[in-house]
């Protein structure tokens, strides 16, 4: 079901990270907000919208606003 490298959504919160490793019934995931933590499969679900980052148009846009 799920790769290391996968996005994914946790589904208590909301909150998007990649997947760093696996073991049979946990993920340990990397979280936007720089957070490291293992969590059980059932608890996430594969994040089919993209990668993370913020595109260099999206960045281009906010220096320009400040």
């Amino acid at each position: 079901m799920f790769k290391i490298g996968d996005h994914v959504i946790f589904s208590l919160d909301g909150a998007k990270g990649v997947i760093l490793e696996m073991n049979d019934s946990h993920c340990q995931v990397f979280w936007e907000d720089y957070f490291v933590s293992w969590e059980k499969r059932e608890l996430l679900v594969k994040d089919e919208s993209g990668p993370l980052t913020k595109s260099s148009s999206d960045c281009k846009t906010e220096l320009k606003a400040e």
